[in-house]
């Protein structure tokens, strides 16, 4: 097995025993990023080869000097391009921010950096995180690894694809709606989102700031429970960072519960793919033979979230958006004939048909007359919501469900259809509502290769028993020869 197809746990015992390098690892992912992508388009900046080996090269000489390394020491990390990185092209993948470097690291960067990970690269996504199948951004179309006539899923596609086509070992995504798990779903990775507040949003640019949370896609369970570990922790930059001590999320690992599992039937609806079905219902097969009690259960609100999450989420990125004008920062239209013909032509141009689209839906549902109608109806549905989590879980301790209706799709077939792209986050939206954590984990394939994957939730700040949980059962699909397995 090449070094870049090895999980970040494994490297680190490779590491420790002196049987590689961080250079050979640095190297071996770059030989995968040479030979996959071409046809990936996993990046959108791709910092140069011989500074990334000798950054590798400087961890080394720490390491055989005896000084201390952080966790993360020499592994090579993708970062999503939303995410600020001093001195680094941060585009959020849209022409209006196409010659932006910003003058500071966001917060999670900083850590990844404290941690001596070296950033690979900037990986592409759906423009300023607004689509499920990174087919929206203004640069590139991204492939998914397993099948490259077939999207990577959005909008933290880039990142997903980077991890499966192993061009990194972990990468850092953020999800507002499912852009972490709906992509790792699609790839066959692991994506967690979690809970709203225990990784700091300083330094990412803002799409729906009630919302968005940062989070690690990576080839296994305990990878993202050890890049959570790095990322996870109070900032004072960010107003909404939890203020409280980071538990230590490896230790439960390797526990078997009992957990009670509540299988809301609101997520087993009509229409949905029956390979996808048949595979989540496996995965919550095996849990049950592993003596973990299975109840049904009900999220009864569930059929508003959809509606509910767009009216929000559009509203906050009208505010957010606001700032992209063309008078500090980004990219200007030229040939204007004032101030207002700039704003116009600068925004018309430099936005892509998606985010314009939901600019307008922001933009209407905040205006004078329909604000109570749509925006302070939507909040209070999103408290009925919360509540249905809240209920749900006095009875069981995580939830269990599909990540996605479909495996990945074919590139261009929804395109053209904003209503059934809106709907692959149909069972994702719900927990960034709730501000939970959440956890998609790879449980299967369909007949012709593409992944398939299962969600778990917990109560907020539950990550480290639902981590334990998602280790058991990617343990338990591992045994039954489900996941990983070739296609």
């Amino acid at each position: 097995m090449k070094l870049a197809e090895m999980t970040a746990g494994r490297l680190k015992e490779l590491l420790a025993a002196d049987e590689t390098s961080c250079r050979e690892i640095m190297a071996s992912v770059l030989d995968e990023i040479d030979a996959r992508e071409p046809d990936v388009q996993a990046y959108v900046h791709l910092r140069d080869r011989d500074e990334l080996l000798a950054e590798a090269g400087a961890v080394d000489q720490r390491r055989r000097a005896g000084d201390t390394v952080g966790a993360l020491a020499g592994l090579p990390v993708a970062v999503k391009d939303c995410i600020c990185t001093k001195g680094t092209l941060t585009t959020c993948a849209s022409k209006i921010l196409a010659n932006f470097v910003p003058p500071y690291d966001a917060t999670v960067v900083e850590k990844i950096r404290q941690a001596d990970g070296i950033i690979v690269g900037k990986t592409n996504m759906d423009e300023f995180a607004m689509g499920s199948s990174t087919e929206n951004s203004g640069v590139k179309v991204t492939h998914n690894p397993h099948d490259l006539e077939c999207v990577p899923g959005g909008s933290s596609g880039g990142s997903a694809a980077a991890v499966a086509a192993h061009e990194c070992i972990l990468a850092v995504g953020t999800d507002t709606g499912g852009s972490i798990r709906q992509p790792a779903s699609f790839c066959g990775v692991v994506g967690l989102k979690p809970t709203y507040g225990r990784v700091s949003r300083y330094g990412l640019v803002a799409f729906g700031s009630s919302l968005d949370q940062i989070g690690p896609l990576t080839k296994d369970v305990k990878d993202a429970v050890l890049l959570l570990s790095v990322l996870a922790g109070h900032d004072p930059r960010d107003s909404t960072s939890i203020d409280g001590p980071v538990p230590d999320y490896g230790a439960p690992l390797g526990s078997n519960g009992p957990w009670r599992i509540g299988v809301p039937k609101e997520y087993f609806v009509e229409g949905m793919d029956a390979e996808v079905r048949a595979s989540v219902e496996q995965a919550i097969d095996l849990m049950r033979a592993d003596g973990h009690e299975i109840i049904d259960t009900s999220l009864p609100h569930t059929e508003y979230a959809i509606p509910t999450y767009y009216i929000i989420a559009c509203a906050e990125a009208s505010a957010n958006l606001a700032r992209f004008e063309g008078v500090r920062y980004g990219v200007r239209a030229e040939g204007c004939a004032d101030y207002k013909d700039m704003f116009t032509k600068t925004r018309t141009q430099g936005f892509g048909p998606e985010v314009q689209r939901r600019i307008m839906l922001g933009t209407y549902v905040l205006s004078s007359g329909y604000y109570d109608a749509y925006y302070s109806k939507g909040q209070r549905v999103r408290t009925l919501l919360r509540a249905d989590y809240d209920a749900a879980f006095e009875s069981c301790d995580l939830v269990m469900h599909p990540v996605t209706p479909t495996a990945a799709f074919k590139i261009g077939e929804n395109i053209d259809d904003p209503l059934a792209m809106y709907l692959s986050d149909i069972f994702t939206v719900t927990a960034n509502m709730a501000g939970i954590p959440a956890v998609s984990v790879p449980c299967g394939r369909t007949r012709d290769g593409r992944p398939t994957g299962v969600q778990l939730a917990t109560k907020p700040l539950g990550e480290a028993p639902l981590m334990a949980a998602a280790h058991r059962l990617e343990a338990l699909l591992a045994e039954a020869g489900v996941w990983p397995r070739t296609a």
